[in-house]
């Protein structure tokens, strides 16, 4: 899961970041080791067909939207014959749906449009990029649902897939998501993707701009993982009590309205 790709990005995206030669050199370690790169559409459908995935399969994902994926990312996975999944959030794409918000410079329409050329999957990542699982049920179903319509009015096609904000979802968020027609759906959760993890729930790890070349070849290989993102377990499991305890109050609240 990578986010902004830039030499020098915002403050807010930096530690999510990852430099250019950075995310070079992964890519050509994924080239060297010999994985295959799928969209998050073509995994799936695999998975729901029974048919074999090819040697080393991996998803490369891009969420949020960052104009440097385009600048950046998009030759060094084209010299590779590379394929990869970007999660857009629809209000913080540059153009005539731009909402405030954004976090730095987002691609515009026309770039997403390229990326999609280029054999890329698009797939939903909400339209304001909120913690979908702290809203309103009004709200959520206007977030997922708007996504998806402008990406398929933009793109001419309607997205399989989807990432949750945040990575943060609930059998509530995941059921509105399954419910707008996304077959596939991806949190974070920092472990390799399963089939038992259901389709709604496939986890995902992190590279940051703190992640070193050795960390990234255990990270791709499985190893370690526990010890790598141990720190990132920990904060999750004490933040859900939190988001546990805002969404029992909003629950409050739209009952007496």
């Amino acid at each position: 899961m990578y986010h902004a790709v830039a030499h020098s990005p915002a403050r807010a995206t930096y530690g999510l970041s990852v430099s250019p030669g950075a995310f070079a050199g992964q890519m050509a370690l994924l080239a060297d080791r010999g994985f295959t790169p799928l969209t998050t559409a073509q995994l799936a459908a695999a998975w729901r067909g029974g048919r074999p995935l090819p040697p080393r399969p991996v998803l490369i994902t891009f969420d949020d939207g960052y104009e440097g994926v385009h600048r950046h990312a998009l030759p060094v996975l084209a010299g590779h014959g590379f394929t990869a999944t970007l999660f857009a959030s629809t209000g913080w794409l540059r153009g005539a749906h731009e909402t405030p918000g954004a976090l730095d410079l987002m691609l515009d329409w026309g770039q997403l449009r390229e990326l999609a050329a280029a054999g890329w999957e698009i797939g939903g990542h909400s339209h304001t990029h909120p913690q979908l699982d702290q809203l309103t049920t009004g709200r959520l179903r206007f977030e997922v649902e708007h996504c998806r319509d402008l990406l398929t009015d933009e793109l001419g096609h309607p997205p399989v897939s989807f990432a949750y904000p945040y990575g943060y979802s609930s059998r509530r968020v995941r059921d509105t998501v399954r419910a707008a027609g996304f077959g596939v759906s991806l949190a974070v959760g920092n472990a390799l993707a399963a089939r038992r993890q259901g389709p709604h729930a496939l986890r995902r790890v992190t590279v940051r701009r703190s992640t070193t070349d050795a960390e990234f070849a255990r990270l791709v290989e499985g190893r370690a993982l526990g010890r790598l993102f141990a720190r990132d377990r920990a904060l999750t499991k004490g933040y859900a009590v939190v988001r546990r305890s805002r969404r029992a109050l909003t629950k409050a609240i739209e009952a007496c309205v």
